[in-house]
């Protein structure tokens, strides 16, 4: 059938029933269900029980998902859609020469078809690899967001998507240093950021949202900080930004502001907000007692961490203390993948080795910090996080066909340390059935990564930066 067609029946099919299966739920009673059964009506979960419970004859389809896991949809709360292009491009350098030498350049090479390509794969990857909702970390005017936010509404992801603003071109003590592409005037962002809030925000039955990005400490001034604060309340939005990621934040706000980042952040209001908090490795037991006392939110992401040297978050402190902690997979330059599966495997490895012990953080607040913590980070622990009756229906299903899924003896555990987002097999957003048999149906993925594969010699010429031969040299 062509794919034309799917997509067209996919969006007609106003029910459907899952079952079969083993049902990791992430309700508030940590409820398994083995031969489990959902029923979904218009986008809702309105029945979660064991199989048979519901009457067949009333779905239009009916999907059997025996010997399969299904799951909540995953969420990435720090996610760049830019960056998917420009995969590989930047290994084995720290934060800061990464960014100087790297990102900027590159991304300030972008055409708004570019960016749309980048994120259009961006996309196409979280889909397949089971993520449903996303947390766009900012958004540059180059990138051509119109045409990004229709893609995003297109392919059926729930995604927010965040308008970068700034008012500096520097990061931490350097002055000066963002690529002149990349810099943008402050007002103008503003501008964009609210103008894109009007269009997009609650689009899709609330499946798209804008939030406000505000750049790293050096890249704006606290009377803007303020401002976006301010602006954020205004809007009733979020807002989304990098904090306490490398030591050059801790140094850089002591010295400027005599005090350290999250102290800073809270003397500017920004934890008088709903913000994610992205990072914050170099956290000290002071900051983290007063993230925990506001509420706040952060997204760990462990694998980006670790590629740039940048060291390891202190989750199971941050959670104890009270923050609400999600996962990011950040941007393919300084993880290679989009993919939450792989990302969950690494926060109790990478905790359990700095704290040398077995009781560091289990596999079920691992997959809760992937499904609910997310989805409380973004305000959305109402619709999206668990499978519920009443909430919304992102939901994964993974094929269990590999010998490491052999045997399962905790579903949670399996998901944690043995999937991949290779092994997903459908997914389900909003109550469309976006993938299946591992092919996304709402965007053409040869054309994606055709496209993908001629645009990046492109970018690198425009860049200076060269062509492979010259990334592995330098």
């Amino acid at each position: 059938m062509p794919a034309s067609k799917i997509r067209a029946e996919a969006v007609l099919m106003p029910d459907l029933i899952i079952r079969g299966g083993t049902l990791v739920t992430m309700d508030p009673g940590r409820r398994v269900l083995q031969d489990a059964e959902i029923a979904v009506e218009d986008g809702i979960i309105t029945s979660v029980g064991k199989s048979g419970d519901y009457n067949k004859s009333k779905a239009s389809e009916v999907m059997d998902a025996k010997g399969k896991l299904i799951l909540p949809g995953l969420i990435d709360t720090h996610v760049h859609l830019a960056q998917a292009l420009i995969r590989g491009t930047a290994d084995d350098l720290s934060l800061v020469d990464w960014l100087q030498h790297r990102i900027w350049p590159l991304q300030g090479s972008y055409t708004e078809s570019d960016g749309l390509l980048s994120a259009q794969l961006c996309v196409l990857e979280m889909l397949k690899s089971g993520t449903t909702t996303f947390l766009e970390s900012g958004l540059h005017r180059r990138y051509g967001n119109e045409a990004i936010a229709a893609m995003v509404e297109k392919s059926g992801i729930r995604g927010i998507l965040s308008k970068m603003i700034m008012d500096s071109g520097g990061y931490g003590g350097r002055s000066g240093i963002m690529h002149p592409g990349m810099v943008e005037d402050k007002d103008a962002c503003i501008s964009e950021a609210v103008d894109l809030f009007k269009r997009w925000n609650g689009r899709s039955r609330g499946r798209i949202g804008v939030w406000l990005a505000a750049r790293s400490l050096g890249g704006v001034s606290p009377s803007l900080y303020r401002e976006i604060g301010r602006l954020a309340g205004e809007l009733g939005t979020g807002i989304t930004m990098h904090l306490n990621e490398v030591p050059e934040d801790s140094r850089f706000s002591m010295t400027n502001y005599g005090m350290r980042p999250v102290h800073f952040a809270k003397s500017v209001g920004l934890l008088d907000q709903r913000t994610v908090f992205a990072h914050m490795v170099w956290a000290t037991d002071e900051e983290i007692s007063i993230l925990g006392t506001a509420r706040s939110n952060v997204a760990h992401c462990p694998a980006s961490n670790s590629k740039l040297a940048s060291g390891t978050a202190r989750v199971p402190e941050l959670i104890a203390s009270g923050v609400n902690v999600g996962l990011g997979c950040d941007g393919a330059p300084c993880n290679n993948t989009y993919d939450m599966f792989r990302e969950m495997r690494l926060v109790p490895l990478f905790q359990r080795k700095r704290l040398m012990t077995h009781g560091a953080i289990d596999p079920y607040t691992v997959l809760e910090m992937a499904t609910m913590g997310g989805a409380r980070a973004l305000g959305l622990q109402d619709k999206v996080g668990s499978i519920e009756v009443g909430k919304r229906a992102d939901i994964v299903i993974l094929g269990c066909e590999r010998p490491a899924y052999t045997p399962s003896i905790d579903p949670v555990s399996t998901v944690v340390y043995t999937a991949t987002g290779n092994d997903v097999d459908t997914v389900i957003a909003d109550g469309l059935t976006v993938v299946k048999d591992h092919k996304v149906l709402t965007l053409n993925e040869e054309k994606i990564l055709t496209d993908a594969r001629h645009t990046i010699p492109k970018i690198l010429e425009r860049a200076g930066i060269g062509g492979v031969s010259d990334l592995l040299r330098n």
